[in-house]
């Protein structure tokens, strides 16, 4: 499959860089795949779809200060070998980190992103504030690199004083302190992800609270975002069908009231990727599924989604379900509207 055939042309300035002061005003594009048609919508509206015996599938994952800026601790050899005392070092360089997952077996060991990428070989130290530093200790077949802390205790705590709110690179601005709340949904519980699943961004108390009026469920699961949210599509997943596998949860009671639901409405691709990976089982492990256009889907009814970006696996996700013709007709027709786009941006509900 050829991303090229999941590209669309959008104007800068229709990247969303604010998020909207009321999280449920966005604008929510309604795409009816039986009809083969779309309509412009708010997401205040977005209960009215809802009736009983429909399951709202949110993620609860929480975004965790995953950005780090350090320096390299550089060595300058001395002429007579590494082991000599006169060895000097300097700190110099600035190295910038994206945390995206613990190893699962060391708690001082973190798969992330390093920029820059070239320069930063294993065996490179890397020191943060705190008296926080980590060696490269691999590489990935995809750039990434697994650092090692010098502490195990206490990391995530350091992590929240140091680390900065991974905004998405297409949001041309640092994150500010508003952005640790507004870069998170209100249901966020469990910390680990790298991103936001932007999709839960709009929903208020309020119109949770409508969600239940309607007579529909709510049912969360764990996804942690990681680095299939980041990376590019490469030739080898395109070819094995796989991604870059992502952790994720669903507790016994969730997959009881999931299983007894007429239509489930997922919240967010990632939520989609979470159900149908693990069929409404209740379980955790890790999910390297790659939906695209011949998925069948087992579980998902409807889904609610924010506008992703072109050439994406994700874009390629919301093209299976709802058609790769009328998905990318919906997306011209939201930048005609001037519809604001990624994560701070408004959404779209698929039916």
């Amino acid at each position: 499959m050829d991303p090229s055939e999941f590209d669309y042309e959008l104007p800068e300035e229709r990247i969303a860089q604010e998020p909207l002061e009321d999280r449920a005003a966005s604008r929510m594009l309604v795409v009816y795949r039986n009809e083969r048609r779309f309509e412009d919508r708010l997401f205040r509206e977005f209960p009215e779809f809802l009736a009983p015996g429909d399951c709202l599938v949110l993620n609860d994952s929480r975004v965790f200060p995953a950005r780090l800026f350090g320096h390299r601790k550089g060595v300058h050899a001395h002429p007579l070998g590494k082991n000599n005392p006169r060895l000097r070092e300097n700190l110099s360089g600035r190295v910038e980190v994206l945390l995206l997952r613990p190893h699962p077996d060391d708690g001082r060991e973190w798969e992330a992103l390093v920029r820059p990428g070239r320069k930063m070989r294993t065996g490179e130290i890397i020191r943060f504030e705190d008296g926080v530093e980590a060696e490269i200790v691999a590489r990935g077949e995809y750039g990434e690199r697994t650092l090692r802390f010098n502490r195990e205790s206490g990391l995530l705590e350091e992590f929240e004083k140091i680390g900065h709110i991974p905004l998405p690179p297409y949001i041309r601005r640092p994150d500010g302190p508003e952005d640790r709340e507004r870069y998170q949904t209100l249901f966020a519980r469990e910390k680990g992800s790298a991103a936001a699943p932007t999709a839960g961004l709009h929903f208020t108390p309020g119109i949770l609270e409508r969600v239940k009026e309607a007579g529909a469920e709510i049912a969360f699961v764990t996804l942690h975002v990681g680095l299939g949210t980041f990376q590019p599509l490469h030739e080898e997943q395109l070819r094995s069908g796989r991604l870059h596998a992502e952790f994720y949860r669903i507790g016994p009671e969730e997959a009881a009231g999931m299983r007894a639901a007429r239509r489930l409405v997922a919240v967010g691709t990632t939520a989609v990727r979470t159900i149908e990976t693990a069929g409404l089982e209740a379980g955790s492990g890790q999910t390297d599924l790659f939906i695209r256009p011949g998925f069948v889907f087992r579980h998902t009814g409807a889904m609610l989604t924010n506008f992703h970006l072109p050439r994406t696996s994700l874009l390629m996700l919301v093209s299976a379900f709802g058609g790769r013709e009328l998905i990318l007709g919906a997306y011209r027709h939201a930048v005609r509207e001037k519809y604001r786009f990624y994560s701070y941006g408004d959404c779209m509900l698929i039916l």
